[in-house]
């Protein structure tokens, strides 16, 4: 749980929320800006009781690869899910993959998963009670364990690197 240091315990939220409202109500009026500013100051006041810790960010710079390399394998694998598709010719490989987890922290095992379902072909169906085990989904696979290290190396030491380090 977060807790409260100041009036504005999430300050990033409160001005993502400033500029949220800005953009549905298309206005830059005052009274759009005051009324904007009252609600990115009271809805994080009112929920930060619900609000797990966020770690911080050890490494920015690996945040920032991180982030890309996850667009660019949304973008071949979307390449890759559309040729499965489109060419009857070749079957593909539906599996569930028991992906034993080295992150700890509950947060970036959510982004861990996160990033697993954005990518198409594959989705994280389940997390274990224990949170040792995430259950993943593919499309097409040949090797568990070549899809095992795969999203080991890509995805899941980089969020150790870049979180829990």
């Amino acid at each position: 749980m977060i807790r409260s240091r100041s009036w504005l315990p999430i300050p990033m939220l409160s001005l993502l929320l400033l500029v949220v409202w800005l953009l549905l109500v298309r206005s830059l009026a005052f009274g759009q800006f005051l009324l904007g500013g009252a609600l990115a100051i009271a809805i994080p006041l009112l929920t930060y009781r619900f609000w797990d810790v966020q770690p911080n960010v050890k490494r920015p710079g690996l945040l920032l690869r991180y982030v890309l390399r996850v667009l660019g394998d949304i973008v071949v694998a979307n390449f890759q899910v559309a040729w499965l598709i489109l060419n009857p010719r070749q079957r593909s490989r539906p599996h569930f993959v028991e992906y034993p987890l080295m992150l700890e922290e509950r947060f970036t095992i959510t982004l861990l998963a996160s990033t697993v379902s954005l990518t198409p072909g594959t989705v994280s169906a389940n997390l274990r009670m224990d949170g040792r085990t995430l259950l993943i989904h593919a499309l097409d696979v040949e090797d568990d364990e070549a899809l095992i290290e795969q999203i080991r190396e890509r995805y899941e030491r980089p969020l150790k690197e870049i979180y829990e380090c």
